[in-house]
């Protein structure tokens, strides 16, 4: 969960990064570090719809398939046999 967490985090600042680098190279010569003249609306707006497109990618690629069962991860004679997903036999 705290990994799902970060990851969304980090999504959300990199437009916000993407900018700094940008008025760091751009106002090199005038050593202005100002941030706070920068469009942080739309900086927002673009860090947001990041996660909102990787949330909806993750829901894509990890859904389990339909009627299927969840088998969770066992150790059969002293062997690590890892979980998944079963559909039922019929």
């Amino acid at each position: 969960m705290i990994r799902m967490l970060l990851t969304h985090g980090l999504l959300f600042f990199v437009p916000f990064i993407a900018y700094a680098v940008w008025v760091m190279v751009v106002r090199k010569a005038k050593k202005d570090k100002r941030f706070r003249d920068g469009p942080m609306l739309w900086l927002s707006i673009s860090g947001i719809a990041l996660v909102i497109a990787s949330l909806m990618l993750l829901a894509e690629t990890s859904r389990a398939p339909l009627g299927s069962q969840y088998r969770p991860a066992q150790v059969v004679d002293g062997e690590f046999v890892p979980g998944g997903y079963e559909t039922p036999q019929k």
